[in-house]
């Protein structure tokens, strides 16, 4: 398959729900309506039991948590993709409202560590490729796309057009972000002084917004995520409404993010949906998929810190906050952990754009090539 063809081929799939880039219906089985209300429900008592124990990014990693676990235990719990989208749009202007016009004095900053980032990138799917090849056992385009941390729907979908096992490269992409989610929050709660706020929502205002703030929320979440898809941008919903957002807050258009009782129950839906991609799933794959997920998982978080420690020394900016950045955990995850524990969110958000705009335009030109290289040989 050429470039062209897969270029072609990821733009008709991209509209695909998720149980569909994951390759099979038993992703998400279940009698409709109950079991996305039971998926809501344990979502809903996972986060308020994480708010209440003072945990990092509460409302996403204990929805997380309690739908991963009623999904591995075999409760039929699903979540609408669309329903997910219709939420993730939120998460998107709270993450753009972080854009401040003080920005373009720092910005300057960022040069060195986007350039490491393309390095660290290409060595760190390098290790993962070979320790999936080795320990997992994956044919050469699975553990490709397994590895490449370009996000779970697109190199779900170009790796099956390439002939990787679609199912065993969104169940690993959804074990590493479940692990790296997990415990990332955890160590900056030990080791990174994190403060949780005082009452159980996150940070952020009430509802009693001005009118004005409500107006450009709404032509955030509705405009961009439109305009975004119609330009076959990745992420289109999250990006679009970040996209726009920033662009009011860099502007002086608006001063405030969605109230915090929204980004709540935003993160809950958030957390929700990475838990239901273990849904009808047997417990024996679950585990195994998590087992090889850790050692990749250990390989590109330690990967990593050691280029934030090392570009630490270059730019003066602190190595966690660099780690932070290049962490493959996902972009509306990375960034909600960024700003559960009071890190620069336009910094992080910035390099987890710019990690997904080289793994999604060259993730597939470089298989091709690797691939005729070793046919030809």
């Amino acid at each position: 398959m050429t470039e062209r063809s897969t270029q072609f081929t990821l733009t008709d799939h991209r509209a695909k729900t998720q149980t569909e880039l994951a390759g099979d219906e038993k992703l998400t089985n279940g009698s409709p309506g109950g079991s996305v209300v039971m998926a809501l429900v344990f979502g809903a008592v996972g986060g308020t039991v994480f708010a209440i124990l003072k945990m990092p990014l509460p409302w996403m990693l204990g929805s997380m948590v309690f739908v991963t676990v009623a999904s591995v235990s075999g409760a039929p719990v699903r979540l609408p993709n669309m329903l997910r989208q219709g939420m993730v749009v939120f998460i998107g202007a709270m993450l753009g409202s972080q854009f401040t016009p003080d920005l373009l004095n720092r910005i300057g900053q960022w040069a060195i560590t986007v350039s490491g980032l393309f390095v660290y990138a290409s060595l760190a799917v390098t290790l993962v490729i070979l320790y999936l090849k080795k320990v997992g056992r994956y044919n050469p385009p699975t553990a490709y796309f397994a590895a490449a941390p370009g996000g779970l729907n697109d190199m779900t979908l170009i790796g099956r057009d390439m002939g990787g096992d679609d199912r065993t490269i969104a169940l690993t992409h959804a074990s590493r972000i479940l692990l790296v989610v997990m415990t990332l929050p955890i160590l900056f709660r030990i080791f990174g002084g994190y403060e949780a706020p005082a009452g159980l929502l996150p940070r952020g205002p009430g509802f009693d917004l001005p009118l004005r703030e409500y107006l450009v929320l709404g032509i955030c979440v509705t405009v961009g995520p439109f305009i975004a898809r119609h330009l076959r941008l990745p992420a289109a919903f999250l990006l679009g409404a970040l996209a726009f957002s920033a662009i009011a807050h860099l502007s002086g258009w608006a001063n405030a993010a969605p109230p915090a009782g929204l980004v709540a129950v935003a993160q809950v839906i958030l957390g929700t949906a990475v838990g239901c991609r273990f849904s009808g799933i047997h417990y024996s794959e679950v585990l195994r998929t998590i087992r090889i997920s850790i050692g990749s998982a250990v390989i590109l978080m330690s990967t990593a810190v050691a280029f934030g420690l090392l570009l630490a020394e270059y730019t003066g900016l602190p190595w966690y906050v660099i780690t932070l950045a290049y962490a493959p955990g996902g972009l509306a995850e990375m960034s909600l952990v960024a700003y559960g524990i009071g890190q620069d969110v336009a910094f992080v958000a910035t390099h987890h754009l710019c990690r997904i705009a080289l793994v999604v335009l060259f993730a597939p030109i470089a298989f091709s090539l690797i691939r005729r290289l070793f046919n030809k040989g």
